[in-house]
């Protein structure tokens, strides 16, 4: 059975047999990054037996999903994800969104963490990062190259698509940043060579995604605590109102654009 840990030492010894390294350049000359990432993919398909990276993360997620676990002795098969206990099918598609039974507007990461403290009987702090990712990775899966429907409705998710577009356009640090300045006035151009794209384009819609460059996997969440450190501020917790709040403004956003999730768990630089 192959691991995350053997597809990596496989997909590693195919880079030095092939000599396609994950540079994005080629002596002079310039390599498109998705074109890039296009290749990588291939060949993990090649050296792993057409296993991708993030179908290992989805298995792993799948597996804790179904088993029994904390103080409750549960599976997570009785969660609602929006569309009734453990249909999963398309509930990504219209999330974040207001659930009635924790009062609140939950991304996927959210809900997942309020699902182990309720039905497991976790305490927050004892949920892990990695179990979490696995299991966005699974539960994302099922909705996979299906359209965007998260249309704010209920009034504290309208309150939090307005936060999050205030945070969209707020400067912050040393380098008096914003969402804005990369991904809307760049918006169709490039920066570091990587396409850049603005919420109205899809910028959300191919999360969660394995990154062959950093070697693991990302999910929204986790691009968008990227993207504050790339400018040198201190990202929000993960599963805070900020979070989830840019959340519901970039996938709102996309929606209005009419994109649809691309193949998930994704596979991107």
């Amino acid at each position: 059975m192959l691991t995350k840990r053997k597809l990596h030492a496989l997909f590693w010894v195919a880079l030095l047999i092939l000599g396609l390294g994950v540079a994005l350049t080629q002596g002079d000359e310039e390599i498109d990054p998705y074109k890039e990432a296009e290749r990588q993919r291939e060949l993990f398909r090649q050296t792993s037996g057409g296993i991708l990276p993030g179908e290992l993360y989805a298995a792993e997620g799948e597996e804790l999903f179904t088993r029994k676990r904390g103080p409750k002795n549960a599976s997570l098969e009785a969660c609602d994800f929006g569309l009734g206990p453990g249909k999963l099918e398309g509930a990504y598609t219209r999330m974040p969104r207001y659930f009635a039974d924790t009062r609140k507007v939950e991304d996927l990461e959210s809900r997942v963490v309020s699902c182990m403290v309720r039905l497991q009987g976790f305490k927050p702090e004892e949920v892990g990062r990695d179990e979490v990712k696995a299991l966005v990775a699974y539960v994302a899966s099922k909705s996979s190259e299906m359209p965007l429907q998260v249309v704010p409705k209920h009034p504290n998710e309208i309150t939090l698509y307005n936060l999050g577009k205030e945070l969209w356009y707020r400067r912050a640090g040393s380098r008096d940043m914003n969402c804005s300045i990369c991904h809307d006035t760049y918006a169709g151009g490039r920066v570091r060579l990587s396409p850049v794209r603005s919420p109205r384009q899809g910028l959300s819609n191919e999360w969660p995604a394995y990154r062959f460059e950093a070697d693991k996997l990302y999910t929204l969440e986790d691009r968008i605590a990227f993207c504050y450190e790339s400018v040198g501020v201190h990202p929000p917790d993960f599963y805070s109102e900020p979070m989830i709040a840019l959340s519901v403004y970039m996938l709102t956003e996309a929606t209005k654009g009419k994109h649809k999730f691309t193949e998930l768990p994704g596979f991107t630089r």
